[in-house]
């Protein structure tokens, strides 16, 4: 692409797979920016240096040196590391360290995170002028670094070393808005008035979010359909009316989706796998891997349709209308793995069915990265029933390894899954449209009834043919970035 090789650009997360996760945020940030590279942008991460990021991980991390960060009367250290790229296709990351705010067993519900992600968001701007890069553009990435928004406005682009740089703000996920009380804005360096002037003033109280949609040069979302939702009072949590403005009047919000690292997720080479396969020989050794799948559970190695969640256990994911038919559900001839944790009152739903359906439903409340990759490679359908989903990952991967995902028509889910159409032969899995408990076993009964067929493989290669690499959405962000770059 003509000029990305002077595009310089700076990705600020939360969290980056593989050092830190707890969701879909992890996975773009630590995709993404290897896809940019690949295009020839030089696109670099910061994220925080967290306790409990395995030794492990920290291979050949290097320190290159230290700052001191001030939010209103606070005053605080952060170290600043790096790891150099090994190969070629490696991004160069970066790590601020602060045991104070960072060295905790988890990454988030604190009751400081408004101050300790204001401190991340300032570093990770600050650091830039201490090492030899200086991005064109700063891509900020949820809530936690919405204020690294306002903090390039109002604050760094005063000082020549970064008055050229542009911010990008992508919501992950708008139900997440980062908000805390008025009395916060003294704790992370603003005054009253970010509250009084409505830049920050969410319903009373400010939001972090809303500090990235307002003071961002451009906003981006995780999918299209995503994109237009989100400026409708159904989906829009209370900022539909700023992201309408965003998008409809001022042209700066964007729906560019989601992909997945399909290298990592191939079912030719991923040695999570029981038996490795591809496109011409999925049938036989899903089978296979299915019957392995079940011996691992303790399930009976019966031939029948088996059924897949890998999932946040949240009412966000469609649980609700979920729990209305698992007991048609566990009277048919079919059998379910569940993986996840989240809400109890779920988690004990699928606890309960398990204990009282030992040979048709195992349930798994962990988080177990090869166990996920022998589930979406030894089911046959993938259930993902989201009230809304801004792209979701979870149907990519499972069409990546040959498993149907059964999926309501919103969001990411809408923009990637086709209902399949036994007339014409085209579509990769089932879609229902209203969120209730019957629409949801429609398109079960749906599956089901094609399970059988000679329509399976169909639907299964169909599956297996789509491209949810990062090829595609990697280009279009670099023409955001370049449009941004172009502005004066």
């Amino acid at each position: 692409m003509k000029g990305v090789n002077s595009l310089k650009v700076l990705i600020v997360a939360s969290e980056v797979k593989p050092y830190s996760q707890s969701g879909g945020l992890g996975d773009v940030a630590g995709s993404l920016p290897k896809a940019l590279k690949a295009l020839g942008v030089d696109a670099r991460v910061v994220f925080p240096k967290y306790g409990n990021i395995p030794e492990s991980r920290l291979e050949g991390i290097t320190y290159l040196d230290s700052l001191t960060g001030h939010l209103s009367w606070r005053t605080q250290g952060a170290s600043i590391y790096t790891i150099l790229p090994k190969n070629p296709e490696d991004v160069q990351v970066y790590m601020i360290e602060n045991d104070y705010y960072f060295g905790r067993d988890g990454y988030y519900g604190f009751g400081d995170d408004y101050e300790r992600f204001a401190f991340f968001s300032k570093i990770s701007i600050e650091f830039l002028s201490r090492v030899d890069f200086k991005p064109d553009i700063i891509h900020f990435n949820d809530w936690q670094t919405g204020l690294g928004c306002t903090y390039l406005r109002d604050i760094y682009r005063g000082f020549t070393f970064y008055e050229n740089m542009k911010s990008l703000f992508t919501i992950h996920n708008l139900n997440y808005q980062g908000v805390f009380g008025r009395e916060t804005l003294w704790s992370i360096g603003l005054n009253d008035g970010y509250f009084t002037n409505g830049d920050l003033e969410f319903f009373g109280n400010i939001s972090l979010l809303k500090a990235g949609l307002i003071h961002s040069d451009a906003v981006s979302t995780v999918s299209d359909t995503y994109a237009q939702e989100i400026q409708t009072p159904s989906y829009g949590y209370g900022m539909e009316g700023l992201l309408r403005k965003r998008g409809e009047h001022d042209k700066r919000l964007f729906g560019i989706l989601n992909g997945i690292d399909t290298e990592h997720n191939n079912p030719a080479t991923d040695p999570r796998l029981f038996v490795n396969y591809d496109i011409n020989n999925v049938i036989e050794n899903k089978r296979e891997n299915k019957r392995q799948l079940q011996n691992l559970l303790g399930l009976p190695q019966w031939d029948v349709p088996m059924i897949g969640v890998i999932s946040r256990l949240a009412d966000q994911k469609g649980f609700d209308i979920v729990s209305i038919i698992l007991e048609e559900l566990m009277a048919k001839d079919l059998q379910m793995v569940v993986l996840g944790t989240g809400e109890g009152r779920y988690e004990e739903l699928f606890r309960n069915f398990a204990w009282r359906y030992p040979e048709k439903l195992s349930t798994q409340i962990t988080f177990d990265d090869q166990l996920a990759q022998r589930i979406y490679s030894g089911s046959d359908i993938f259930l993902m029933p989201s009230i809304y989903e801004p792209c979701g990952l979870g149907q990519m991967f499972a069409m990546r390894y040959g498993t149907i995902p059964i999926v309501r028509k919103t969001g990411g889910l809408a923009d990637t899954v086709q209902h399949y159409n036994g007339n014409t032969f085209e579509g990769n899995g089932f879609i229902f449209e209203d969120f209730v408990a019957s629409g949801l076993m429609w398109a079960i009964d749906q599956a089901l009834g094609y399970y059988r067929t000679p329509h399976w493989p169909f639907i299964v290669k169909n599956a297996m043919s789509q491209d949810f690499s990062w090829n595609k959405s990697a280009k279009e962000y670099v023409e955001l970035y370049r449009w941004l770059k172009s502005e004066q």
